[in-house]
């Protein structure tokens, strides 16, 4: 095989491994959306793989999770079935966790016995390893915060820093892939737009972890209002807590103020930036995306302002989760743009 088809084998490669997380990530929000998080309560690399497998083993790790204090005050009420249904989306959280590390890992073996991956990839692809190894820590230390504490629910901090690690691993796949099948002669000196496309990015990374701490402290059930929160632009209560740090992070509705109000930012911003972007017309992969931040930002403030209203419907859990999605989309397509216009 060519250089070029030992290139595109491998980018192959890592855009299915993208869409595995991109699919890993949707199921965290699953587990979250049916608190399922707090079911398995002990961390096995290995042994873990394996679900109960008769009614006694079920009854000992039910019985394991009657001792958290989210079945104490908040499922108190649930039965083995119960437990079995939320112990399924986190079982199949961790299981499709470690699939992917046989799908990344395989391949890998099999590329360098082929020599298809070159001296210049072997760094990007042990920096790639350690990053999926150290969001398996992230998510055992988010677990942690509920398991032998008072917590009815995870850490929402620790859950946003589990979902920023996830984010960074496929941002990082991708940006690998893209230097492997998109030709030099594709990238344009565009520093003006770089450099906002950068600030989008950095805007919408400060969002995501806002959308995290709303999953995570459930601050949609603080205002399912809108367009106002709860009759006010601003509303009272919001930076009237312990400190100002405190509402920031632990306010539900500073963080709800906060994550409308970067959606409207964002919204804004990114039209300006595709306006810039409309101008150029000297790459044929950036003029084929160039829309893309645009109708998915738009898309998903509608999805947003759905999600809020309808938080206490049936529609919530598919609302949610194509909120999730449509972020994570977002994001990757700015770093598509970003990946054409960073050429000096």
């Amino acid at each position: 095989m060519t250089l070029q088809q030992n290139n595109k084998a491998v980018a192959t490669w890592l855009l299915v491994g993208a869409a595995m997380i991109i699919i890993q990530v949707l199921l965290g929000g699953l587990t979250r959306l049916t608190d399922s998080g707090l079911s398995i309560t002990e961390w096995q690399p290995l042994l873990g793989s394996i679900p109960p497998l008769n009614n006694t083993d079920w009854q000992i790790a039910f019985n394991k999770y009657k001792e958290l204090a989210q079945f104490k005050f908040l499922h108190s009420h649930f039965n083995l079935n119960d437990f079995k249904f939320i112990y399924f989306w986190e079982w199949f959280h961790r299981i499709w966790a470690r699939l992917m590390g046989v799908v990344f890992i395989l391949p890998f073996v099999y590329f360098i016995y082929k020599k298809w991956i070159n001296r210049t990839m072997l760094m990007p692809m042990i920096i790639l390893f350690l990053l999926g190894g150290l969001q398996g820590f992230v998510g055992w230390f988010m677990v942690k915060s509920g398991v032998g504490t008072s917590l009815v629910f995870v850490d929402h901090t620790r859950l946003a820093i589990h979902f920023i690690a996830a984010l960074v691993l496929l941002v990082y796949v991708v940006w690998f892939a893209l230097k492997l099948i998109i030709n030099n002669n594709q990238l344009i000196n565009a520093p003006k737009i770089k450099r906002l496309n950068i600030l989008i990015i950095a805007l919408l990374t400060i969002q995501l972890i806002y959308g995290a701490f709303m999953a995570g402290s459930r601050a949609a059930y603080s205002a399912i209002t809108w367009p106002s929160i709860n009759g006010f632009f601003y509303p009272p209560g919001m930076l009237h807590k312990e400190s100002l740090w405190y509402d920031l992070f632990n306010n539900l509705l500073a963080i709800q103020f906060i994550h409308r109000g970067l959606a409207y930012l964002l919204l804004i911003v990114i039209i300006i930036f595709t306006l810039q972007l409309k101008k150029i017309n000297s790459s044929k992969f950036l003029n084929s995306i160039k829309f893309l931040p645009f109708y998915l930002v738009t898309v998903q403030v509608i999805l947003g302002i759905f999600t809020i209203i309808n938080y206490t419907t049936k529609y919530k859990l598919i609302l949610s989760i194509t909120h999730q999605f449509i972020g994570m989309l977002l994001l990757v397509s700015l770093f598509f743009t970003l990946f054409i216009v960073r050429k000096k």
